[in-house]
């Protein structure tokens, strides 16, 4: 089952957790499709209103940048970690 890695600025949309287990694979829009239904929150701060992974969103598979490896076609492996990771603005 893959992992979510949540990073401390979404953690309360994900119930307080550092870590989700999902039963989804297959692809990462399996994952995030499964998130959205399990934690509505925190799949809104993840995806736009079309779906999409927002712009200042980073969604790595097993290290590797979603974007350059098929967006949310990236394959995702039973044993997958995935990490989400937001921009950070500032100066």
């Amino acid at each position: 089952m893959p992992t979510i890695l949540v990073p401390g600025v979404l953690r309360a949309e994900a119930g307080g957790e550092s870590h989700l287990t999902v039963a989804a694979e297959g692809s990462l829009r399996a994952v995030l499709d499964e998130i959205g239904a399990r934690w509505p929150q925190l799949e809104r701060r993840v995806r736009d209103e079309k779906g999409e992974v927002r712009r200042y969103v980073n969604v790595y598979v097993d290290g590797e940048d979603a974007r350059r490896t098929g967006g949310q076609e990236t394959a995702v492996s039973a044993g997958a970690e995935i990490q989400i990771l937001p921009s950070v603005a500032g100066g």
